[in-house]
């Protein structure tokens, strides 16, 4: 009994480590904009789909993640430039409605560019399971685990230790103030979704062995990462990987006690339970805008 649930949390943990990356990119790019981008699980796909069909043409593996995720990063700049600054006065319901459209068309896009075929990412480290306590752990998921959690780690360095990430911290608690002591908050608007493009781009090259890379496996990632956001408390980093680690644990406990016909769904019934219960997620502040 202990084996099967330290199993189902450690599949849980797994998972939610790249909902914790996503949601991360959630709430860089709200507190640098105070927009919510939806194109975020495209940042995973295109990650996962360029490593993918990168290695399978004989590109070593490193190479084909670094060319990802700089893919991924002149992406996410450019939805940047030419969609949410272009509309930088509408409403947060229409900057909303952009991002999904952008989210739409670079999936159409990467349709046309890829195909819709299912790609295989050998395992970075060979597929013989590692026994915890009568678990098995695959290699890969301690890559995802050790990827996420020194990126996390990287995040957290690059707010509170450097110049870059103190005028970024600077631009989400106060836009005007930072504009007049210098700082250039259009640039880092794009710095927030050039680094929210990598996460997700690195995320989705880590896991694309376990779920396989796919023009569609962004979606469902990036909503469940944007639960892990919500739930955290949207624009807060430290609530967003708390969110999706439990959101990937709510979701193998919910699949294998109650059903997995349910595991999909268990992140729709956090964030409605989150959005009627507790607005403002887990670590966030009061006086959440409502859309």
């Amino acid at each position: 009994m202990f084996a099967e649930f330290l199993q189902y949390l450690l599949s849980g943990i797994t998972i939610g480590a790249i909902y914790a990356l996503a949601g991360l990119g959630f709430s860089i790019i709200y507190n640098a904009s105070h927009v919510i981008n939806f194109a975020q699980g495209e940042f995973i796909m295109i990650g996962g789909m360029a490593a993918a069909v990168l290695t399978a043409s004989g590109v070593p593996l490193p190479l084909a993640i670094a060319a990802g995720t700089a893919a991924a990063m002149l992406v996410g700049v450019l939805v940047a430039k030419f969609t949410v600054e272009r509309a930088r006065n509408a409403s947060i319901t229409t900057l909303i409605i952009i991002t999904i459209g952008a989210s739409i068309f670079l999936r159409g896009v990467a349709d046309l560019i890829w195909g819709k075929d299912i790609r295989r990412l050998d395992a970075f480290s060979g597929e013989t399971p590692i026994g915890v306590l009568g678990a098995s752990v695959m290699p890969q998921s301690l890559w995802v685990m050790g990827v996420a959690l020194v990126l996390i780690l990287a995040i957290g360095f690059f707010f509170n230790r450097t110049l870059a990430g103190k005028a970024m911290l600077a631009t989400s608690h106060n836009r005007l103030a930072a504009q007049l002591v210098g700082v250039n908050v259009k640039l880092v608007v794009l710095a927030a979704f050039a680094m929210s493009a990598a996460l997700g781009a690195i995320g989705g090259a880590v896991v694309a062995p376990i779920n396989f890379a796919s023009t569609e496996m962004g979606i469902m990632l990036g909503l469940k990462g944007f639960t892990a956001a919500v739930l955290g408390g949207l624009g807060n980093g430290v609530g967003a990987v708390v969110g999706g680690v439990i959101v990937g644990v709510a979701e193998t406990l919910g699949a294998g006690y109650i059903s997995s016909a349910y595991k999909d769904a268990m992140a729709f019934v956090i964030i409605l339970l989150v959005l009627l219960f507790m607005p403002n997620g887990l670590f966030g502040k009061r006086g959440t805008e409502r859309v």
